[in-house]
């Protein structure tokens, strides 16, 4: 074997092994997520809170992702990419642990925004090298099985909180060790990880605005659709007289095509491109929207709840794909950035607006909303086409 074909091998084997890591932070961070969203619910359910505090309390850690979104660019440049990212994680579990040991609801609301201010960084430092590192020919695939992966991670989140319950430190106990794995994971690959390039056209996440406002759209609508479904599906379910559990498992049936469609579709944007995937992700989801209703009561349900939850995330994966193609260096690391702050905004924002729609004309204000939001970033897409 030749010293050249032994270096290639070298060269091919490293980012392999950085890949695998840097999605296994992700992944960690998605089940820390999991396990803490539904967790404190029920902590603050027991203790006779009422809803809308509960609710409350629940919006501070996407307001701590907004923020925290908005300085990770700067954060990086001054710290350290690395640095941040096994900073942020430790102060994370931290935090937790301040949560954990407090349980008081009025104390909860700035430790929830800390907790989500501490970890964005990881997420989206991790999430930058990975594009950056993914080879642009196989770039679709490996995004898509990133999100697959990371929408698992976040699944087991709740499913672990049946295994060990909601009392005392066990749940507490899961999500810091994976707060605190993050950090030794990006600890241990830092080394197989190239300087990340200085180079790009912003260093801003406002810089960043600017430079790709539809595929900003792209990762808003994306967001809306999927935090939307989960929070309002029970009451569009219950308005057409489905059982709890029937509702309960659609939503499942959402949530695992999410997870089992991206590798697929990323597959499907490595051959055809990720512009026209991600239109046929518009269009599919739109068409899933008009056709809901019509087979909520029939089996084709179920096949069609599982496609409208990958197709509708696919969105976010085409943007990630689209992300990698077009910036690097620090204007990645301020998409990346901006990718995550609208993200929340789309969380935010998505479900009050549909809830006060299907408060105004009923339960198909649900569909109808979200159709709207497929149908509006198809329309735009198109236009971009033609330009």
């Amino acid at each position: 074997m030749t010293a050249e074909s032994t270096t290639s091998q070298r060269e091919y084997r490293v980012p392999l092994a950085a890949m695998a890591g840097l999605i296994a932070t992700v992944t960690l961070g998605a089940v820390a997520a999991g396990v803490t969203y539904p967790l404190l619910s029920f902590i603050l359910e027991r203790q006779g809170t009422s809803p809308s505090l509960i609710g409350l309390s629940a919006a501070m850690m996407p307001l701590g992702f907004i923020v925290s979104a908005y300085f990770t660019p700067a954060l990086a440049r001054r710290v350290g990419e690395a640095r941040l990212a096994i900073l942020c994680s430790i102060l994370a579990a931290a935090t937790l642990v301040a949560i954990a040991w407090t349980q008081d609801v009025w104390a909860w609301m700035p430790l929830r925004f800390l907790l989500g201010f501490f970890t964005k960084p990881p997420y989206v430092i991790s999430e930058t090298w990975l594009i950056s590192i993914t080879p642009a020919s196989r770039r679709g695939r490996i995004m898509g099985l990133y999100s697959a992966i990371v929408s698992g991670g976040f699944a087991i989140g709740p499913l672990s909180l049946g295994l060990v319950g909601t009392e005392a430190w066990p749940p507490f106990i899961i999500a810091v060790m994976a707060l605190l794995l993050c950090g030794l994971i990006v600890l241990a690959v830092v080394p197989r990880l190239p300087q990340m390039p200085h180079e790009g056209q912003a260093t801003s996440v406002g810089g960043f605005f600017a430079l790709a406002p539809l595929l900003l759209f792209a990762v808003f609508a994306a967001a809306a659709f999927e935090q939307t479904l989960i929070s309002l599906f029970a009451v569009y379910g219950a308005a057409l007289g489905s059982s709890e559990s029937r509702t309960a498992s659609l939503i499942a049936c959402f949530i695992a095509g999410d997870a089992a469609l991206q590798i697929l579709l990323g597959r499907l944007a490595d051959r055809f491109g990720s512009t026209r995937i991600m239109l046929f992700c518009a269009l599919t989801s739109l068409a899933g929207c008009l056709a809901l209703s019509a087979f909520f009561h029939s089996w084709l349900i179920w096949p069609l709840v599982f496609v409208l939850g990958g197709v509708s995330f696919g969105i976010y994966t085409m943007t990630l794909i689209q992300l990698g193609e077009r910036f690097a260096g620090r204007a990645l690391i301020a998409g990346n950035a901006a990718f995550a702050l609208v993200w929340g905004f789309g969380g935010i924002v998505g479900s009050p607006a549909t809830g006060l729609t299907m408060q105004l004309i009923g339960h198909q204000g649900l569909p109808l909303s979200l159709g709207l939001l497929c149908c509006v970033l198809a329309v735009f897409l198109m236009a971009e086409r033609r330009d």
